[in-house]
C-alpha cells in the first residue's frame, strides 16, 4: 500500500480522535479512509477501526482521570451496565443481519437533534442537581445503550452523552469521560473477536491509532480544563448530528 495512504490515515485518525472525544461518530472518517481510499472490505475495516478506538481511549482516559473528570469506583454500575448490554448486542450482531436496524438510526438522530436544540442550557452549564445514581434508572437505560453499541455502534457516543447529560444529569465533561471508558471496555472484547476471525489490518489500524491517540490526548486536555469546553462540545454535537443526517437522508 502506498505510503501517502498511511499519512492520510494518521491525519484522519487525528481528526477522528478529536471528534470522538468531544462528541462521537469519528468513525465516519476512519471507515471512509479504510473502505473508500484503501479498499478494505467493510468487515475488515470495522474490526480494524477498534484498534484506534481503544488507543485513543487509553490516552483520553488518562487525561480525564488525572483532571478529576473520571470516577470509575463511583460509577461502576453505569460502566458495568454498558458492558453487559454490549456483550448481548455483539452476540446478536454476529448472528443476524443488522441492516434493517440501521434504518432506525437516522430517525433516532432526528429526535436527538431536536432535544439538543430545545435544551441548550442543559448542555452548556453543569447541573445544579447531583448526578442521578438510582440503579432503577442507570441499569435499564445503560443496558439498552450498551446493547445498541455492541450491536450497531453508529452514533453510540452521541446517544451515550444524551442519556448521561439529560437523564442522569452528569456534567458534560464527566459524561465524555464515562463515554470513552465505557466504550473502550467493550471494544477490547470486540477487537479480540475480530482478531480471532482474522478480520484486522494491523498496519492500517496502527497508523489510524497513532493519529487518534494524539487527537484524543489533545482534546481530553481541552475538555478537562478549558472554560469554553462545554460550548465547543455542544456545537460539535449539533454539527456531527446534522452531517450524519445529511448523509443518511440525502446521500
Amino acid at each position: 500500500m502506498d505510503t501517502y495512504l498511511y499519512v492520510i490515515a494518521v491525519i484522519g485518525g487525528f481528526l477522528a480522535g478529536i471528534i470522538n472525544t468531544l462528541a462521537g461518530n469519528g468513525s465516519a472518517i476512519t471507515l471512509t479512509i479504510m473502505i473508500e481510499m484503501m479498499g478494505l472490505p467493510p468487515n475488515v475495516a470495522n474490526g480494524t477501526n477498534r484498534i484506534g478506538n481503544i488507543s485513543q481511549a487509553s490516552t483520553s482516559i488518562g487525561v480525564f482521570y488525572k483532571n478529576g473528570k473520571l470516577d470509575i469506583k463511583e460509577n461502576w454500575l453505569l460502566i458495568v451496565s454498558v458492558f453487559i448490554g454490549a456483550m448481548f448486542g455483539l452476540w446478536l450482531a454476529l448472528t443476524i443481519d443488522n441492516d434493517s436496524f440501521k434504518q432506525v438510526f437516522k430517525y433516532l438522530m432526528v429526535i436527538l437533534l431536536v432535544v439538543i436544540l430545545l435544551k441548550p442550557k442543559r448542555w452548556l452549564k453543569d447541573p445544579e442537581l447531583a448526578a442521578i445514581k438510582n440503579p432503577w434508572l442507570i441499569v435499564p437505560v445503560f443496558l439498552c445503550i450498551g446493547f445498541y453499541g455492541g450491536f450497531i455502534q453508529m452514533g453510540m457516543g452521541v446517544i451515550f452523552l444524551a442519556a448521561s447529560v439529560l437523564l442522569a444529569r452528569y456534567p458534560l465533561a464527566e459524561s465524555n469521560a464515562l463515554k470513552i471508558f465505557s466504550i473502550a471496555s467493550y471494544n477490547i472484547i470486540v477487537l479480540a473477536v475480530f482478531a480471532w476471525s482474522g478480520l484486522i489490518a494491523w498496519q492500517v489500524g496502527l497508523a489510524l491509532a497513532a493519529g487518534q491517540s494524539l487527537g484524543g490526548w489533545v482534546t481530553a486536555n481541552f475538555a478537562s480544563n478549558h472554560p469554553k469546553a462545554n460550548i465547543v462540545t455542544y456545537w460539535m454535537l449539533v454539527v456531527i448530528i446534522v452531517l450524519a443526517l445529511v448523509k443518511l437522508f440525502l446521500v
